[in-house]
Parts: C-alpha cells; structure tokens; sequence
C-alpha cells in the first residue's frame, strides 16, 4: 500500500467525524487524482500481462509481473511500460 493510499484513507476517516478543512479537501482531491492514475498504470500492466499469458510469452509476462511489483512497491513504473 502506498503512503497516498494510506492519507487518503487517514482523509476518509476524519471526514467522517467533522468536516474537512479546505487544505484537506485539497489533499484528498490530489490523492483521488493520484489513485485514478495509479489504478490505470496497474490495470493496463495487468492487461498486458493477461496478453502475454495468452500468447504463452513467459519472459515477457515475468517482466510485466516485476514491473507490476514495482509498481505496487513504489507508485512508479519503468519508461518502456508507460503509456
């Protein structure tokens, strides 16, 4: 779980019990921007994986599965796998 994904949850709580103030709804704003791109670059590896699981390209899929482990670990993929 990434440190955004930890905040947004720390956000959802508070709002919660009280109203957040504007520099939260801001962060929590933010945070929601960063999830929508994270959960499209781990979606579109998870596709590729799939792709390279049906054409049996096991090198290839042993990459898109490192990557997507980078990914979860780090928030950031590698230049050859964005799009």
């Amino acid at each position: 779980m990434l440190s955004v994904h930890w905040r947004l949850a720390e956000l959802w709580t508070l709002q919660k019990q009280r109203e957040l103030t504007e520099d939260e709804e801001s962060e929590m704003s933010a945070c929601l921007h960063y999830n929508a791109i994270y959960a499209r670059k781990l979606s579109r590896l998870y596709n590729l994986s799939l792709a390279a699981s049906m054409t049996n390209d096991i090198e290839w899929q042993h990459e898109i599965c490192m990557e997507i482990e980078k990914l979860e670990r780090t928030g950031h993929s590698s230049p050859e796998f964005r799009s």
